[in-house]
């Protein structure tokens, strides 16, 4: 099951690696906008249009915010703290949510959750002991042999508006293979959400919680990180982190009874898939 990495456009700015252009071209400056977008704004998994902020304005918001952080193993304990921070920064913003106007869904909060046990998934936190930061991940296995075939994911929905999200899930589970690509791995580890609180852009965490994630799959002798991205702003991240794009479809070319299902506004255009190979100790 994968909903796909946290699409915030301030995870354009949580990365310190990602550097901003300076330029009087339109283009560059367009890209410019986007990448700045939620520097004062909530921006997300479903990014609206933006604005510029200079420079000026974010050093003056950066002082006041606690800049002494610490990241850690998410447990079980921590779901409630975990659900606040989804609830302020990812489910209203992911591009998908969205465009259905999904509010609240008990379901979303269940899937998000549901592999906290396995401690494969980080926090990072303030002095405070405030989460402002998560990447939640969760290990798949190669089917074997035998094995019955699992259920759809839309199947097990009541909620009718991420029964649709699932089905869109399903239909790529039913066309890209991803054993096929990679014959050599029998699991892989599916990062499903990476979320920053927005007063915590420029700091480098979604980096610290990506590194991090490879770090406990190197030591779980996990062979892939895997992520599946609805929100452009997610697949640009990913990218500068070095993942690489196995799979995409066009939201134009899913559709349902000869009908387009979702069109998010631009540039959220494509579900795409991702992955990193990581060197196993």
């Amino acid at each position: 099951m994968k909903v796909e990495v946290q699409n915030h456009v301030d995870h354009l700015s949580s990365i310190s690696s990602i550097t901003v252009p300076s330029t009087h071209d339109p283009h560059l400056l367009d890209e410019t906008c986007l990448m700045l977008s939620n520097l004062l704004t909530e921006g997300g998994r479903m990014a609206s249009k933006v604005s510029l902020v200079c420079e000026e304005m974010q050093k003056e918001t950066l002082p006041q915010v606690d800049r002494e952080l610490s990241i850690s193993v998410i447990t079980e304990a921590d779901t409630d703290d975990i659900l606040d921070l989804l609830k302020r920064f990812f489910f209203k913003d992911e591009p998908l949510n969205t465009f259905v106007k999904l509010g609240e869904c008990m379901e979303l909060e269940i899937y998000c959750t549901k592999n906290l046990g396995e401690r494969s998934s980080y926090k990072a936190v303030n002095s405070k002991g405030e989460i402002v930061g998560v990447i939640l991940n969760g290990t798949i296995k190669k089917p074997q042999p035998g094995d019955k075939p699992p259920m759809k994911l839309a199947d097990r929905c009541a909620h009718p508006k991420f029964r649709k999200i699932m089905a869109l899930m399903d239909h790529v589970d039913e066309n890209f293979d991803i054993f096929e690509i990679y014959p050599d791995i029998d699991r892989f580890l599916d990062c499903k959400i990476l979320s920053v609180d927005t007063r915590y852009r420029g700091m480098g965490i979604a980096g610290m919680l990506t590194d991090r994630t490879i770090e406990y799959a190197t030591q779980n002798d996990i062979k892939l990180i895997h992520v599946l991205c609805t929100s452009h702003f997610s697949a640009r991240v990913m990218e500068k982190m070095d993942f690489a794009e196995v799979y995409r479809l066009p939201y134009a070319d899913y559709r349902v009874n000869g009908e387009q299902v979702f069109e998010p506004e631009k540039p959220h255009v494509a579900v795409r898939i991702l992955t990193k190979r990581v060197d196993v100790q």
